[in-house]
């Protein structure tokens, strides 16, 4: 998937004596690296399926699955919980992640800013300065 300098990534189910980029059992979803925020798709019954048959995902993929929440609700689900508490949790836990990436956005659009609203000062010159240095020592 993708193109060259435009990497698309597929998540799959895989038996492990498959080469890694050879045959696979069944596409999951995908990812896209390169948007901002990054693109994710997951069909989530399908991944909760081959979790609870003993799938076990790469470390990458893992990592998408906890940014979705998915491995949470595999985890709460593993310990029985129930269907209501299990997706209260996980809303709980996407909204806090949105609002952590907007406080980061935020932050780095105010840093942003104050280098412009900086470098777009006025800058005083040496002449200025000397005529401002003498009417004070006057004085």
């Amino acid at each position: 998937m993708g193109k060259r300098h435009y990497p698309v990534y597929k998540i799959v189910a895989a038996d492990s004596r498959y080469p890694r980029d050879g045959r696979f059992i069944e596409a999951l979803g995908t990812y896209n690296p390169n948007i901002d925020p990054m693109e994710v798709t997951i069909k989530e019954p399908r991944v909760m399926y081959w979790l609870k048959v003993g799938a076990q995902p790469t470390e990458t993929v893992r990592n998408l699955l906890k940014n979705e929440g998915v491995m949470m609700k595999f985890q709460l689900e593993k310990k029985g919980d129930s269907a209501e508490d299990i997706e209260s949790k996980v809303q709980k836990f996407l909204s806090d992640k949105d609002a952590k990436i907007n406080r980061a956005r935020e932050k780095k659009s105010r840093r942003k800013q104050r280098k412009k609203d900086i470098k777009n000062a006025p800058k005083e010159s040496p002449e200025a300065a000397k005529t401002a240095e003498t009417v004070t020592s006057g004085t």
